[in-house]
């Protein structure tokens, strides 16, 4: 009986990732929003420092138009024209406009499920921003976790926790995925710690994405013994 009950207490990175649409949501929503700031800082730099400037520096120019066209070829729906360009940038720009493309090229072949191929775009990404940089290594956990890499998919997680700073939003996000790591390693106490600094740092969480982490610190418990 009580196998059966946990089993259908078990929590999966599937069920978490499918549970945390919402956040998801959110990250992508605020990726784009940076991203589109991007291009609009990047406007503004060519009306201020002229054509000539970009004479000066023709490589940020073909970069980016070559990442702006992967970018309207995304929005478009053609994601696999805009996963070519994207990693033709990428191999080809070692600028920001390069390491965007890593980030963009990895998250569409992760949809794809060739978790091998974004695992080396993720690895050559510089995470930046306080948003879009913990993001990135939340993927990079993912791409660890589906390829059973589950240590490397903890230090990965911690990491984003750690880039993710006070942000209330993406930090629970990154210590549900976290904890489910640990319960697949049977860690359960320390599984049961995360659910736990969740709980009392982020009592909003349950209700904002409709988990129930009380159900999974119980278990976690309970499995730990206590």
């Amino acid at each position: 009986m009580a196998k059966k009950q946990d089993q259908g207490a078990r929590t999966t990175l599937e069920e978490v990732n499918e549970s945390l649409s919402t956040a998801a949501q959110r990250i992508e929503e605020n990726k784009k929003y940076i991203y589109w700031a991007l291009a609009a800082i990047a406007a503004i730099l060519l009306l201020v420092f002229g054509y000539l400037h970009l004479i000066q520096k023709p490589n940020e120019e073909k970069a980016i138009q070559q990442i702006g066209k992967a970018d309207l070829e995304r929005m478009q729906g053609d994601e696999d024209a805009a996963l070519k360009d994207y990693e033709k940038v990428a191999a080809e720009f070692s600028n920001l406009y390069g390491n965007r493309a890593h980030l963009e090229a990895a998250t569409l072949l992760y949809k794809k499920g060739e978790y091998e191929k974004a695992l080396k775009h993720l690895e050559d990404y510089e995470p930046a921003g306080n948003v879009v940089g913990p993001a990135s290594q939340s993927l990079l956990g993912d791409c660890y976790v589906n390829l059973k890499k589950l240590d490397k998919a903890m230090a990965a997680y911690d990491k984003a926790i750690s880039l993710a700073g006070e942000n209330e939003e993406y930090v629970p996000v990154f210590m549900l995925k976290k904890a489910t790591v640990l319960h697949e390693q049977k860690k359960f106490a320390e599984e049961a710690a995360v659910y736990q600094t969740i709980k009392d740092s982020y009592p909003s969480f349950s209700q904002q994405t409709g988990l129930q982490v009380e159900k999974y610190l119980e278990r976690a418990n309970a499995l730990a013994g206590k």
